[in-house]
């Protein structure tokens, strides 16, 4: 068992995105390996994943390399051949770097990824059913003490107003990290509030799956 507390934590957006590489196959397996031919990868990199499956593609993820050719995407189970139709899984994969902290975070929280139900009354039951239809949209609130002239903020202000699609890596003191892949979008006009800092908010909407670690 471990325990993790917020303080200490870094929140961290990236818009460096290497050249794609192919991904020619990609298996039902858990975890799914992806082939792709003298990939030049290092164990522990942090890749972005597209793939033909809906449920795979835009995510961040960590690899293991297997082979020259071969890596497996550590967190992610394909095994099941409904939602992962076999040998439909291709696409590309594109290694992350130039990590950058989002500056003077004061508060953050997260919502959705829950699951999503619809409900369902039968004439002939009295109970009605819940069933799970899948899992509702992951989305990052921050609100960071305004600074108009810090390096990092001028920089997120240019992605939000360029609807830029950037990686997103949450850790947290102790080691454990949580990674997204989606908008950046921060607001300009900071709240003013009597006996506390100026703040603004900052809004991270994810687009496919979030994975931690």
């Amino acid at each position: 068992m471990a325990l993790y507390f917020p303080e200490g934590s870094s929140q961290q957006f990236s818009q460096t995105f290497a050249a794609a590489k192919n991904i020619t196959a990609l298996t039902n397996a858990n975890p799914a390996v992806a082939t792709s031919v003298a990939h030049g990868y290092t164990t522990g990199d942090e890749i972005l994943i597209t793939s033909g499956w809906e449920d795979v593609t835009d995510t961040v993820v960590k690899i293991t390399v297997l082979t020259a050719d071969t890596f497996s995407l550590t967190g992610v189970d394909t095994t099941n051949t409904g939602f992962y139709p076999a040998g439909t899984g291709t696409g590309t994969a594109q290694k992350i770097s130039g990590w950058t902290a989002i500056p003077q975070v004061l508060t953050i929280s997260g919502s959705g990824g829950d699951a999503r139900f619809t409900d369902v009354q039968l004439l002939a039951r009295r109970n009605s059913l819940k069933i799970p239809t899948g899992f509702n949209a992951t989305s990052v609130t921050l609100s960071l003490a305004h600074d108009a002239a810090q390096a990092g903020y001028i920089t997120m202000l240019a992605i939000s107003r360029n609807l830029t699609k950037v990686a997103f890596k949450q850790v947290i003191s102790g080691g454990a990290v949580t990674y997204g892949y989606g908008y950046l979008n921060v607001s300009e006009m900071p709240k003013l509030n009597s006996n506390q800092v100026n703040t603004v908010d900052a809004a991270m909407t994810v687009i496919g799956r979030s994975l931690s670690y």
